[in-house]
């Protein structure tokens, strides 16, 4: 395992949270290992592990984008990690009213429709 691709292991662990990584691993096959090593290693390893950009704003940022490209279960996913990166239910609001003007707002409004639901799912387990 290449430094870059441990490296990645930990960022995708600090942000996504061990039982997500260890439930993905657990599911993993020899036919999408290939796949997982390669986002292990580009997307947590080379992007997410830069210390450029703070994991707040770069949690913000793919928000932006996964919603705005509706890649809803990806966007569920890394509005789930905003427990982990810091990002604030009123920053994932601007983000979503960014997501309005620049993408559209049937994605905006998608994208509001489950950051409500999953913010409260949040709220319930943080009881």
């Amino acid at each position: 395992m290449s430094e870059r691709r441990k490296q990645g292991e930990a960022t995708r662990r600090r942000t996504l949270g061990d039982d997500h990584v260890n439930r993905s691993q657990q599911t993993g096959t020899d036919f999408d290992t290939p796949f997982v090593d390669l986002i292990t290693e580009a997307a947590w390893g080379h992007v997410w592990s830069r210390d450029t950009i703070p994991p707040r704003e770069r949690s913000m940022i793919t928000l932006a984008l996964l919603a705005g490209l509706g890649n809803w279960e990806e966007f569920a996913l890394h509005l789930r990690a905003t427990a982990n990166t810091g990002a604030s239910a009123e920053d994932i609001r601007e983000v979503l009213l960014h997501v309005a003007i620049y993408a559209g707002v049937p994605r905006a409004n998608h994208a509001f429709k489950l950051a409500r639901e999953i913010l409260a799912e949040m709220e319930e387990t943080d009881d």
